[in-house]
């Protein structure tokens, strides 16, 4: 799996609207931000478009990304934001030739589905905060900085804390998944990221109790969980107790339950403030400690090239 290249002052940063419009507001804050950390953002001609609930037609937003693709200048793609519409775009982008994609890819939720995109052509990616909480600088903020710390070449690492849930253990294997609506609905497509001997990560917002549980018996029924070496539980938001399960983490504990991987719960990403990077397809090693925070972390011969 190949690492994109660290980021350089004056390094290119494209931003784009794969999905959902956005106010054009929060890449302008974005922007500036990133200018700031002595990077060059330049804005894609449809981000700050809108057609419907997309920002743009499927032909505007794939220009855009497929430009932002072949530029060799381009050294990292910043998602504007997620919402729903990026899958649309798989097929067309999937013909552009795999070593166009040596770049970072920046973004989450339905960015997933680009995540999934930029594994499929053997290049790590980055599932961290977009225009909204860049725009913000909140330099200082251990997940902003981690997030410009990985654009600079340095692995973000963390320890978390223990959750009563958890199963004890240590996995090595490269980090896949993301938002579970989207990367359970590429499961059985040439995208499916889930492979053999792959650390899971799972997170989302707004999906009640019950359809996070069909997701997974999906999983389950594809054979996920019988070769997938751990999982890693992120933040799920927004729902309510069910008549079965009190809560969300309550139910996950009780569907993994059969089988032997470690699992940690409660790591700080997805729809939250405190939404921590990950270094998306490549090698991670998930500890998991019954005393001691869990940790996940990259093995040292995961170097990002300066």
């Amino acid at each position: 799996m190949l690492i994109p290249p660290a980021l350089c002052n004056g390094d290119r940063i494209a931003i784009v609207s794969p999905a959902s419009k956005i106010d054009a507001a929060l890449i302008d804050a974005a922007a500036s931000q990133l200018r700031a950390e002595g990077f060059e953002p330049v804005v894609m001609p449809h981000a700050k478009g809108e057609c419907g609930s997309f920002s743009g037609t499927s032909a505007e937003r794939l220009a855009d990304l497929e430009q932002a693709i072949n530029d060799p200048a381009i050294r990292a793609i910043l998602c504007s934001r997620g919402g729903y519409g990026a899958v649309h775009l798989l097929e067309e982008l999937d013909r552009i030739p795999a070593a166009k994609f040596n770049k970072w890819l920046i973004g989450f939720s339905d960015i997933t589905a680009l995540h999934a995109l930029w594994n499929r052509k053997g290049v790590a990616s980055l599932h961290a905060a977009m225009t909204k909480h860049i725009g913000r600088g909140s330099s200082g903020f251990e997940c902003y900085d981690a997030e410009i710390g990985a654009l600079r070449g340095i692995p973000p690492h963390l320890d978390f804390p223990s959750h009563p849930y958890n199963r004890t253990g240590c996995a090595t294997g490269p980090l896949v998944g993301g938002n579970m609506a989207v990367f359970g609905a590429l499961v059985g497509t040439p995208f499916n990221p889930v492979t053999p001997g792959a650390i899971l990560f799972m997170e989302d917002i707004a999906e009640p109790i019950y359809k996070v549980e069909r997701i997974l018996w999906q999983l389950r029924l594809a054979g996920v969980f019988d070769s997938i070496a751990g999982v890693v539980v992120g933040q799920f938001t927004d729902y309510r107790p069910s008549a079965d399960h009190a809560n969300m983490a309550d139910m996950i504990s009780s569907f993994l339950a059969p089988y032997s991987f470690p699992v940690a719960f409660d790591f700080p990403a997805g729809h939250v403030e405190a939404n921590f990077p990950l270094l998306m397809s490549a090698t991670a090693t998930l500890d998991v400690s019954a005393t001691t925070p869990s940790r996940l972390f990259y093995p040292s011969s995961v170097l990002i090239p300066q």
